[in-house]
């Protein structure tokens, strides 16, 4: 579904004010979508759903997934979500997965940036480095 720009530029308006210093106000966003869905103006299903792809986007950006290939201690977690923190701003979630396959050391993906430190990524450059030489 196509959607028209005045809707874009609405959800854009919208999505906008659900935030304060950067983040995204939860309630705020609830209370939108819940004025819109009530009111039902001319053209809100649009808007709703460019809205979603925004608060979508902004979810993305804003969690971390946190890959390991053993588990990680409690205050390692703690510590590497400081850090992320503090280099990407707050995070709304962070996931710890356990990925043997991994072999050792951590990859992480803060929404589209993939920082790998593993074992496996290390090998795989590696080999690359290999065949292009």
């Amino acid at each position: 579904m196509k959607i028209k720009r005045a809707a874009r530029q609405t959800a854009k308006r919208l999505f906008a004010a659900c935030l304060a210093d950067g983040v995204l106000q939860p309630d705020r966003a609830r209370e939108v979508v819940h004025t819109l869905i009530q009111q039902k103006p001319r053209g809100y299903l649009p808007v709703l759903l460019r809205f979603r792809k925004l608060l979508d986007l902004e979810l993305d950006r804003r969690s971390a997934v946190i890959e390991s290939a053993e588990h990680l201690p409690a205050d390692a977690q703690t510590a590497i979500t400081a850090d992320l923190a503090r280099s990407y701003g707050t995070l709304y979630t962070s996931t710890t997965r356990v990925e043997p396959n991994l072999i050792g050391g951590l990859r992480i993906r803060v929404g589209s940036d993939v920082l790998d430190g593993s074992i496996r990524g290390r090998l795989a450059q590696l080999a690359h480095a290999i065949r292009t030489t």
